[in-house]
């Protein structure tokens, strides 16, 4: 090689390519991937410029990892000093050698697979993990949420996270907020009422826990916003549990307080089956973002989507945090690319709508009415009454897959999806995976 490449270790899918056996790797502090997205914004931006196009055909294949799985692997890597701390799917944490490859040590948190494998919708896939000090944070399948030593996996404390009824699970990355560590659930496919919690760092202890959707009137509301959600919809909701998972994106803000949270879809996937009074209604908080004060938990501000969610079109999908100038003015601001194929871009202070605009081909909506925030529905989009080709479809126009923002250029760079899908309301049954 005409020189050394100073090298930053940051993605691990199956093998891992770097620089070739004469190179010099670097771990400094700035070459370190220590959290999900990079930095609490979820940037994804890697500074790094050692590498370019003048000089990556140089890279040759250093070392490549054998992960023994068939399933999916779906996490980012965390680079902390040259290790490499992952999760596996059925949720078994692994750190690696970055410049050797060698296993360092593995945890295996021993989820039933024969109980856990059915619960889980879309593959026993996990996300990845979050770093805190000398501790390596994690969840589990099985809704354990585990701090682990860094040095050697051993287990510090471990909590659980789920109820005991309900076809609950786990697939997301945990993310440390201040002093807490903060995970959600997934399971909106099999009827369960979504809900985020705080746990203190340190011990375990439970914080705070903020439900996305209400529950059962006769039992009382947990907060004022969740008495403000249930006028929302009609019927007896809670029998199809509500949805609103959080099972992927979060972001902190800590200038502000806040921490974002995408919301799932709304449980059962047709709007009349969750709405039998009126065949309609807003279902809030499924297919949210919202603004959590980071020490209570407390709802600060919202911002849906889609009202009253037809399709699956989750917004659990990645946030970034950046500032704009915009119209001559400085905004801090929020993005994101949810399932329903618009790119939007908020106040990150006040949930405001600053823009949005399709990023992959959409027929369920004509676009959004920038006065209301609300999408324009086409008659495209009803297929309560035959059979219709919308797009796009229940994958989304963007689904788990990383989305990063290179802030020289100001460009958001997504990955997308551009399929449909043939959508048809059945005769109303029981809850059935989706």
């Amino acid at each position: 090689m005409k020189s050394k490449i100073k090298q930053k270790l940051w993605r691990l899918l199956g093998s891992l390519l770097i620089a070739s056996s004469n190179t010099t790797l670097i771990f400094a502090e700035d070459l370190n991937w220590p959290k999900h997205g990079l930095d609490a914004q979820e940037s994804r931006f890697s500074p790094i410029r050692q590498i370019h196009a003048e000089n990556v055909s140089e890279l040759g294949l250093a070392w490549a990892k054998k992960l023994s799985t068939i399933r999916g692997i779906e996490a980012t890597p965390l680079v902390i000093d040259g290790t490499l701390y992952y999760s596996l799917p059925w949720s078994v944490v692994q750190a690696t050698d970055g410049i050797s490859g060698a296993t360092l040590w593995t945890w295996n948190p021993g989820v039933d697979k024969a109980v856990w494998g059915r619960k889980a919708c879309c593959d026993v896939v996990n996300r990845g993990v979050a770093h805190a000090g000398e501790h390596i944070f994690a969840s589990t399948l099985d809704g354990r949420l585990v701090c682990l030593k860094a040095s050697d996996g051993t287990q510090v404390w471990s909590t659980n996270t789920l109820p005991k009824d309900g076809d609950y699970s786990i697939t997301g990355a945990p993310r440390i907020i201040g002093n807490n560590v903060i995970i959600g659930n997934g399971g909106a496919e099999y009827g369960v009422r979504g809900y985020v919690t705080a746990y203190d760092l340190k011990t375990g202890e439970q914080r705070w826990r903020f439900y996305t959707v209400p529950g059962n009137p006769e039992e009382g509301f947990e907060s004022e916003s969740m008495a403000k959600a249930a006028e929302t919809w009609s019927g007896e909701w809670w029998e199809f549990g509500g949805g609103g998972t959080c099972w992927d994106a979060f972001a902190y803000d800590e200038e502000l307080n806040l921490v974002y949270v995408g919301t799932g879809n709304a449980s059962a996937w047709p709007r009349t089956w969750r709405n039998p009074d009126t065949g309609w209604g807003d279902n809030l908080y499924v297919s949210c973002i919202l603004a959590l004060d980071a020490e209570t938990g407390e709802l600060k501000w919202h911002y849906q989507t889609t009202p009253g969610d037809n399709w699956d079109y989750t917004a659990v999908q990645q946030m970034i945090l950046t500032t704009l100038e915009i119209e001559g003015k400085e905004r801090q601001v929020l993005m994101q690319a949810p399932k329903n194929g618009f790119f939007y871009v908020l106040d990150r202070a006040t949930g405001e709508l600053i823009s949005a605009e399709p990023y992959t081909e959409v027929n369920w909506a004509a676009g959004i009415d920038q006065s209301t925030g609300r999408p324009i529905e086409t008659p495209n989009a009803d297929y309560s009454r035959e059979p219709k080709d919308i797009k796009p479809g229940p994958l989304g126009g963007h689904n788990w897959q990383a989305m990063s923002y290179h802030p020289g250029y100001r460009l958001v760079y997504i990955p997308t999806i551009e399929t449909g899908m043939i959508y048809r309301e059945r005769d109303r049954h029981g809850l059935r995976p989706g």
